[in-house]
C-alpha cells in the first residue's frame, strides 16, 4: 500500500487533535475537580450522581430540616410539661402547709395569693408555643389551650363522661354561715344566730364550674328544677338533647343498662340549696347539682349502688362565658361551641369517639425513609382538667377560713368598743362570738381536711406529668438517635459522591502533564514530517 505525503499530515492532524481533545478534558477535570463536564462524557458516572444527589437531598430534608423541627418541638414541650410539673410541686407542698393546724392568718392569706399565682402560671405553661404553634392543643395549632381574654357570652354544650368509682369522692358541706351584725339593733337580734352544721356526702364533680344544663326547649333549667323532669334526663342511654345527665353501668351478662334515677334537684348556689333544704340536706337516692361548683352530690344508698355497679356518668351541660386563662372544652371533651363572643354558630369538636374512645390528634415529622415520630403532646396526657377545680376548691377553702377569722376578729372588737359596753349588747355579742367561733372551728378544720385530700390528689397530677415528661424524654432520645444515624448517612452518601465525581487532584495533574508531553511531542513530530520531501532523497 503507498503511503503519500497527504495521508502522514492527515493521521498527524487526526492525532493532534486527539491529543488536544484529552487535553481539553485533563484541563478541564483540573480545574472543575470532578471527573464529568456533561453526562455524555461518562454515563456511568453521571447516573450513579444522580442517584447520589437524590439520596443526599432526601438525607439533608430529614437531618437538616425534619429533625432539627421535630426536636425544636419536643424541647418547648418538654420544657412547658417539666415547668408544669414544678407548679404542681408547689401546689403539693403549699397543701402539706395548708394541712397544718397551726396556721396564722397571716400564713392563710399567703397560701391564697400562692395558689392564686400558681393557677395563672399553669395557665400561661398550657399556652406554650413554637414560632406561633401552640404545643399542646393537637392539630390547632393556631389556638391558644386557654382563652386569652374573657368572653363573657361565648357558649359551649358539654358532653362530660365520668367513672364513679374512680371520681367519686367525700365532700363537705356547711349550713348556717354567721353574717356579722352590722347595728345595734342587729346585734341584739340574737334569733337571726343559726347553728353552723356540717353536712358529708358523696359527689362528683363536673370539669367547670358556673355551668347551666337546658330543658327540652332549649332554656336554662332554672333554680330549685328537676332535671330529670325539665332537663329531659335519659335512660335509654340516647342523647336526646342539650340537658341530660344518665348513669348507665353494665349488668352480669356484661350489658349495658341505664340507672333509674329518682330525683335530682338543681341550684344555682349553695345558699340556694340551703334555702330549699335547711340544712343542706340530699334524699337517699337523690341527687343536687350546684350549678355554681359543678358539684354533683350523691345521696348516701345512691352512691353506694353506683360504686358497686362500677356506673359510668354521661352528662351533658352548658357553660356561658369564660373567663381570661380558662380551658376551652374542645381539648378535653366532645362539645359544639353553640356562641363565639355572642355570635351564634355551631362549631362541634370530637374529642372521642362513638365507642368512647380518645382521637389522637397526633402531629408526626417523618425523619428517615418509612419513619415517623410524633412529636407532640396533648394536653389531656399532661394535666387533668380537674386539677383547676381542685386548686379552685382550695382557693375556696382558704378563703372561707380567712373570712371566718375576720369575722371573728370583728365581732372581738366591736365587744371592746365602747358603744356596746352595755351587758345586753356584751351578752348578745358573747353569742355572735359563739357562732362566729363554731364557724371558724368547721373552715379551718375544712381546710386542713381539704388540704389533706389535695396532697393525694396532686401527687397522682404530679406522676402524670412525671409519665409525660418521661414520655418526651424518650421520644427525644430516639430523635438522637436518628438524628446521629442520618449524620452517618450524610457522610457516607458525600463520601460515595466524591469518589464518583471528584478527581485526585495530584493524580489529575499528572495526567495532563502527560497529555500535555504527548501534545508537545505530536507537534514537534508533524512540524518534522512538513520539512521532509522527495527531493532529499534524489
Amino acid at each position: 500500500m503507498r503511503i503519500t505525503n497527504n495521508m502522514i499530515l492527515n493521521q498527524s492532524d487526526s492525532n493532534i487533535n486527539g491529543v488536544k481533545l484529552i487535553l481539553d478534558q485533563r484541563n478541564m477535570q483540573m480545574t472543575t475537580k470532578k471527573k464529568i463536564n456533561r453526562p455524555s462524557d461518562d454515563p456511568v458516572i453521571a447516573v450513579r450522581s444522580l442517584r447520589f444527589s437524590t439520596e443526599l437531598a432526601k438525607v439533608d430534608q430529614y437531618y437538616k430540616k425534619n429533625i432539627p423541627d421535630a426536636e425544636s418541638f419536643i424541647d418547648i414541650t418538654e420544657s412547658a410539661a417539666i415547668t408544669m410539673r414544678g407548679i404542681v410541686k408547689n401546689v403539693y407542698e403549699l397543701a402539706g402547709h395548708g394541712a397544718n393546724d397551726s396556721l396564722t392568718q397571716w400564713d392563710r392569706k399567703t397560701i391564697l395569693s400562692q395558689l392564686k399565682a400558681l393557677q395563672e402560671q399553669m395557665y400561661a405553661s398550657g399556652n406554650a408555643d413554637l414560632a406561633g404553634r401552640t404545643v399542646f392543643t393537637g392539630f390547632r395549632t393556631d389556638k391558644a389551650l386557654t382563652f386569652v381574654k374573657d368572653e363573657a357570652e361565648t357558649s359551649y354544650n358539654i358532653e362530660e363522661k365520668i367513672d364513679v368509682s374512680k371520681k367519686m369522692e367525700l365532700s363537705r358541706y356547711y349550713s348556717g354561715v354567721v353574717k356579722n351584725p352590722a347595728t345595734e339593733a342587729e346585734i341584739l337580734d340574737v334569733n337571726k344566730i343559726t347553728d353552723y352544721t356540717e353536712t358529708t356526702y358523696h359527689r362528683l364533680r363536673t370539669g367547670y364550674d358556673n355551668i347551666n344544663f337546658l330543658d327540652a326547649n332549649g332554656q336554662p333549667v332554672q333554680n330549685g328544677g328537676d332535671l330529670k323532669k325539665d332537663g329531659a334526663v335519659i335512660n335509654d342511654n340516647k342523647l336526646t338533647n342539650n340537658g341530660h345527665i344518665a348513669f348507665t353501668y353494665k349488668d352480669q351478662n356484661g350489658e349495658l343498662k341505664a340507672y333509674n334515677l329518682q330525683g335530682v334537684k338543681v341550684y344555682d348556689t349553695e345558699g340556694d340549696w340551703e334555702k330549699a333544704r335547711a340544712p343542706k340536706n340530699v334524699g337517699e337516692n337523690d341527687i343536687v347539682v350546684i350549678k355554681k361548683t359543678g358539684d354533683i352530690i350523691l345521696g348516701k344508698k345512691l352512691a353506694l349502688d353506683l360504686d358497686s355497679k362500677k356506673a359510668t356518668l354521661d352528662l351533658n351541660y352548658t357553660r356561658i362565658g369564660f373567663k381570661n386563662g380558662e380551658l376551652r372544652p374542645e381539648y378535653y371533651y366532645n362539645c359544639v361551641n353553640t356562641k363565639n363572643e355572642g355570635t351564634p354558630c355551631n362549631i362541634k369538636f370530637e374529642k372521642y369517639d362513638k365507642n368512647g374512645n380518645d382521637k389522637a390528634y397526633e402531629i408526626k415529622y417523618t425523619i428517615a425513609a418509612n419513619q415517623d415520630l410524633r412529636v407532640n403532646t396533648e394536653v389531656d396526657k399532661v394535666f387533668d382538667s380537674g386539677f383547676m377545680q381542685d386548686v379552685k376548691g382550695m382557693i375556696r377553702a382558704v378563703s372561707s377560713a380567712i373570712n371566718a377569722y375576720e369575722k371573728v376578729e370583728k365581732l372581738k372588737g366591736m365587744k371592746n368598743q365602747a358603744q356596746f359596753a352595755a351587758s345586753d349588747y356584751q351578752k348578745a355579742l358573747d353569742k355572735w362570738l359563739k357562732a362566729a367561733n363554731r364557724e371558724l372551728d368547721y373552715t379551718s378544720s375544712n381546710l386542713q381536711k381539704t388540704f389533706n385530700t389535695e396532697l393525694l390528689k396532686s401527687k397522682k397530677y404530679e406522676d402524670k406529668l412525671e409519665l409525660a415528661v418521661t414520655d418526651l424524654g424518650c421520644r427525644k432520645q430516639q430523635l438522637l438517635v436518628i438524628k446521629k444515624q442520618m449524620s452517618d448517612h450524610d457522610e457516607i452518601i458525600k463520601d460515595l459522591q466524591s469518589k464518583n465525581e471528584d478527581v485526585d487532584l495530584s493524580s489529575i495533574v499528572l495526567k495532563y502533564r502527560a497529555a500535555n508531553d504527548a501534545y508537545q511531542a505530536s507537534l514537534m513530530a508533524a512540524g518534522k514530517l512538513g520539512n521532509v520531501t522527495l527531493l532529499n532523497y534524489l
